[in-house]
């Protein structure tokens, strides 16, 4: 390639003085080859015609990227590859585009039929090395869309997830979630199927629950959406959700129509207010949303928290339960928070209104109500580019609720939201959360409180007859906390959270924290000193829990282990003191099913308590699950997460771990002659899925039509060539593509092209199931070759002049480089089945 790069340069610099007064003598119209090499020395119009050329490729004036080409006497142009495409803003979808019609081979000058993409004419400037694509849009200025378009003529497919979560032990009933949901995509119509079955524990309710939540069609539109079926008629499309009192909105068959901007889109953000809990022992925590379980997790002691971010996108409440021993030791409503960015001035409002009749569908919820009128209303208001106003009314069970909210964010620093919400014959709430960060940290004031009053509730027995609800309650609620972060310096830090709350738990809390990353037996540690006093529990006897706790942990042995350990004095469950210690280990596996696996053994006042803890990660299912065993009564507590998708698309299925997060998916089929081959799928429009032979599932953006590229993992990769390299998509929520791709061994061939009587032959191209390449003045050329398959084509003019079956066994070969020298090109290779090598003599 570098001598003919210098070549070109050549070439350049001696048509340079003849080419400007051809320019003016000729005006702006593109000359034919022969004219611009009119006048080169022979020897360097060899080296113009017929051989590998490198030149720029410019579309509209907009780099495509550096290749190679051939030129022919007949004014055609053949692509054989580009080459460094870097700093171009071409898409790389568009870019494979040109390249497969210029390889094709294609006329210079104005086209005349079958021009792709309204293109005008094709040009090549000997002068400049230049060939340039002129298109209708050459002087258009482009406007960018605000939406994506729809699939032309849509797409097809199905994605199930299934995820399922489970909960209990000794002295704890069982509890837990069999959640399906599915999306599926006809045409451009997106159908969406919710089915959960639940068991929430407890002395009140032990049976199995099933419903369906959601059955319905939903079309996309440019900002806006149009839903019609059986539905949960909650506030969709919203970028401020808004927060509601009493029961949530029950299913109804009905319409739903408003804009679409944060429809389904899974976030996998931190919530931006942390969730706090603090343990008095090893526990385990359980977040349900809606009265469903949707993430369990286990706590050590003291103050922490929780990991937000497997949780789903919005602002909505959750319950989080703590479980300590078996038992529930606290119940506390949390917010999550994770919107999404609004700055759009020209379109302030986010609305969502819906109409319909409520309904059940295989539902076993007794007081679920149904052949009732239902409708509502939720609006989003754009009042700055820093304020959000959000209004809300709907009816439920015969209720109105009411909801109002504000999201201001005061500088670039500093956030806040609150909430006031009210539900007829229920009560009323405020939830206030304010973020400020000063850049050594943050602080973050929390406030919630609830006015209940039920005495006007009533039920209606079956014969019609009203009574007044049987359990009357009238009180209030209050949790207020403000917490600080601080970072001393790179190493340390302190944190603090003052707390207090009136209701089930009653008094003021306090956390303080201390923590330093150190050098200790010569590798990474880090220190934590915890000091606390919290209000007065059942887990304490109904004392004030105070006490301290010094942590450290070390990484120790081979990469991926870590050990921790504790010690510390607490309240005991009586009111008593209970000295505690514990010692912990971890180890992150790599190329194994199990992904992390850990190990606690802690020594208090009761005995000693052991926990255990696993994430694995199969083809089909991914998770994670714990168990411990409580030092107070020796019970057995555990819990599990299994998520796994089906999808099927292209008639295709597969049954996968990968979680199709981005709304739609793709089926690859990887076939391979390499042993062992790790392949990466980056998709452009972000993500990256690693794949093996067989059977994977790439998890894509639904919408946005972009494309995914095939690469090998890692740095060192083998002699092979990956076909197709790239492949472009776009999908309907829902739809799910099929693929299949290749990955075959490959050899350098070197060699030389010669006719019947030993003569070179340049510009013929020579043709490989791995790539392509053109013989030079001389004849030689050079090309990747299937190792598998070692026949080569030699074209000219589109037409099969000889072809030839490599005996690679007997070939000279040095580091995958295979040196053929002569093949003599003659018709009768064609006849000869065999393809045997012909080399001169």
């Amino acid at each position: 390639m570098f001598p003919m790069i210098f070549i070109a340069a050549a070439l350049a610099l001696l048509f340079c003085t003849g080419a400007f007064a051809a320019d003016a003598a000729t005006g702006t119209t593109p000359r034919s080859l022969l004219s611009q090499a009119k006048g080169l020395p022979a020897d360097f119009e060899e080296h113009f015609f017929d051989v590998p050329l490198a030149v720029r490729v410019e579309l509209d004036e907009e780099f495509v990227s550096e290749a190679m080409i051939v030129l022919t006497r007949d004014d055609r142009l053949t692509l054989l590859d580009f080459t460094d495409h870097e700093g171009s803003v071409i898409k790389d979808v568009e870019r494979d585009r040109w390249g497969d019609y210029l390889k094709q081979g294609v006329p210079l000058g104005a086209c005349e039929s079958g021009c792709p993409d309204q293109l005008l004419a094709v040009h090549y400037n000997l002068e400049k090395s230049l060939l340039t694509l002129l298109t209708e849009n050459a002087e258009r200025e482009g406007q960018e869309s605000k939406y994506y378009s729809l699939p032309t003529g849509g797409s097809t497919g199905l994605i199930v997830r299934n995820q399922l979560n489970i909960s209990g032990g000794q002295g704890q009933d069982l509890g837990g979630r069999l959640g399906l949901d599915a999306s599926g995509s006809l045409g451009n119509w997106n159908q969406v199927l919710n089915m959960q079955f639940s068991r929430l524990g407890g002395p009140d309710d032990d049976a199995l629950n099933h419903a369906v939540y959601s059955l319905y069609s939903q079309r996309e539109m440019h900002g806006e959406f149009l839903r019609l079926g059986y539905f949960t008629p909650n506030a969709e499309g919203l970028t401020r959700q808004l927060r509601t009192f009493g029961a949530s909105p029950d299913t109804a068959v009905g319409v739903m129509y408003g804009s679409s901007d944060s429809l389904m889109i899974s976030n996998p953000k931190p919530s931006i207010y942390p969730i706090y809990v603090t343990a008095n022992r090893q526990a385990s925590v359980e977040i349900y949303r809606n009265g469903l379980l949707i993430n369990t997790q286990a706590v050590t002691t003291g103050l922490q928290s929780l990991d937000t971010r497997p949780l789903p996108g919005g602002i909505y409440e959750v319950e989080v339960r703590l479980v300590e021993d078996g038992q529930i030791t606290s119940t506390t409503q949390e917010l999550v928070y994770k919107p999404n960015n609004w700055r759009n001035l020209d379109n302030r409002w986010r609305y969502n209104v819906f109409a319909g009749q409520e309904s059940k569908l295989l539902s076993n919820w007794d007081e679920q109500p149904s052949g009732d009128l239902t409708a509502g209303a939720s609006l989003n208001y754009l009042a700055h580019p820093r304020v959000v106003l959000g209004l809300s009314g709907r009816q439920v069970k015969d209720n109105m609720q009411y909801g109002t909210s504000v999201d201001w964010s005061l500088a670039n620093n500093a956030s806040l939201y609150a909430n006031i919400y009210q539900t007829d014959n229920y009560g009323t709430g405020v939830d206030f959360n304010s973020l400020y960060n000063y850049g050594l940290g943050s602080v973050v004031l929390n406030h919630t409180r609830s006015w209940l009053d039920n005495r006007n509730t009533y039920e209606t027995l079956p014969d019609g007859t009203r009574i007044r609800q049987r359990d009357i309650f009238v009180g209030q609620t209050s949790q207020s906390s403000l917490s600080v972060n601080h970072r001393l310096s790179n190493l340390r830090s302190i944190n603090a959270r003052l707390a207090y709350s009136e209701g089930n738990v009653q008094g003021l809390g306090l956390d303080l924290g201390w923590t330093e990353r150190a050098h200790l037996f010569g590798n990474d540690a880090n220190w934590r000193l915890s000091l606390f006093d919290r209000p007065a529990s059942s887990s304490t006897g109904d004392k004030r829990n105070r006490g301290v706790d010094l942590s450290v942990s070390l990484a120790l042995g081979s990469p991926g282990e870590q050990w921790s350990a504790s010690i510390g004095t607490r309240t005991s469950r009586d009111g008593g003191r209970d000295n505690n210690g514990s010692l912990s280990y971890r180890r992150d596996l790599q190329d194994h099913v199990l992904q992390s696996v850990s190990a606690t053994a802690l020594v208090d006042t009761y005995g000693v308590g052991l926990s255990g803890m696993a994430s694995f990660q199969t083809d089909a299912v991914n998770g994670d699950g714990f168990v411990q065993r409580s030092s107070f009564n020796n019970d057995l507590t555990g819990g599990l997460n299994l998520d796994s998708t089906f999808a099927v698309g292209g008639q295709r299925m597969v049954l996968t771990s990968q979680y199709a997060g981005s709304g739609s998916g793709m089926i690859v089929d990887v076939e391979s002659d390499v042993d062992d081959i790790v392949l990466r799928a980056d998709d452009l429009s972000g993500g990256s899925t690693m794949l093996r032979p067989g059977r994977n599932f790439i998890p894509i953006a639904a919408y946005k039509g972009s494309s995914v590229s095939f690469d090998f993992d890692g740095n060192h990769a083998p002699a092979a060539n990956i076909q197709p390299p790239r492949t472009a998509y776009h999908l309907n929520k829902g739809g799910v593509d099929y693929r299949k791709i290749s990955v075959m061994r490959t050899v350098t061939v070197l060699g030389r092209l010669v006719d019947p009587q030993g003569k070179p032959l340049k510009g013929h191209h020579i043709l490989n199931h791995a790539s392509r390449g053109v013989s030079e003045v001389d004849g030689f050329f050079s090309l990747e070759m299937n190792a598998s398959s070692p026949t080569l084509e030699v074209r000219r003019n589109n037409q099969l002049l000889c072809q030839f079956r490599l005996d690679t066994a007997n070939a000279h070969s040095e580091n995958d480089v295979l040196m053929i020298g002569d093949l003599r090109c003659t018709p009768d290779t064609l006849a000869d089945s065999t393809f045997t090598q012909q080399t001169a003599g």
